[in-house]
């Protein structure tokens, strides 16, 4: 009950935020998404039940070993497109927390960042598809990827990454207090113009491609962020 009483109020501050911000006019029509997180000093985990009733779309998000939060989808909209003569089909998910803080996500990758803390992705962009966009269960997708990356704090513009994915064995993961078999993948990230190095993680369902719990670092110096898909967006 007490979360469906911080619920009006947490959802009218976003409101009033995006608002303030311009966002309030790219919300989804479809859907007419609203937007709900806590965040506290404390893990937040809601009952499966919980979860199912509420009727947007949620995960989990945790910055390094931070505390858990509960997230709620604010915004489904298609994703900008690099040549205007082929208009993109993808869609970004953006997810806002009560403190203005939002993860932007495209088929389950963290292509931007807002008002975090420790410091933001401000884009992501690349000429080649993404191979979770395409789906890692299937065997035509290929295992490497390239895109170029901005973020901040620092003026950090125009770094290409360099990316390899390799299938690592089944692992049984809880969501929604289930256990649910799933394709781990590694990805393994390089940066050569600052020889840096790091790993992402993906567990996804191995017959949609979906995924459904990831570790991903934003940007060199910047947190690993661990999200756990509870409810899809659809």
């Amino acid at each position: 009950m007490r979360i469906f009483q911080r619920f009006t109020l947490l959802t009218l501050t976003i409101l009033l935020s995006a608002g303030i911000t311009g966002c309030s006019k790219k919300f989804n029509d479809v859907n007419d998404t609203l937007s709900l997180a806590l965040f506290g000093d404390d893990d937040t985990e809601l009952a499966s039940d919980d979860v199912q009733r509420l009727p947007y779309a949620s995960l989990y998000a945790q910055v390094d070993d931070g505390p858990q939060a509960f997230m709620v989808l604010a915004l489904a909209e298609p994703a900008l497109s690099l040549t205007p003569e082929n208009p993109s089909t993808r869609t970004q998910l953006k997810w806002v927390s009560s403190d203005k803080g939002m993860l932007v996500t495209e088929g389950g990758r963290l292509v931007k960042s807002l008002n975090l803390p420790q410091g933001n992705l401000i884009e992501t962009y690349s000429n080649q598809p993404d191979p979770l966009t395409l789906g890692l269960h299937r065997a035509s997708t290929p295992m490497h990827w390239q895109r170029t990356i901005d973020w901040q704090p620092g003026y950090h513009f125009g770094y290409q990454l360099t990316s390899r994915f390799a299938r690592q064995d089944n692992a049984v993961i809880m969501i929604n207090e289930r256990p649910i078999t799933t394709w781990h993948f590694i990805e393994s990230v390089t940066i050569e113009a600052l020889d840096t190095h790091y790993q992402n993680q993906f567990w996804i369902d191995g017959k949609t491609g979906k995924v459904l719990k990831s570790q991903q670092k934003l940007a060199p110096g910047l947190p690993f962020i661990d999200m756990t898909l509870l409810k899809p967006y659809s």
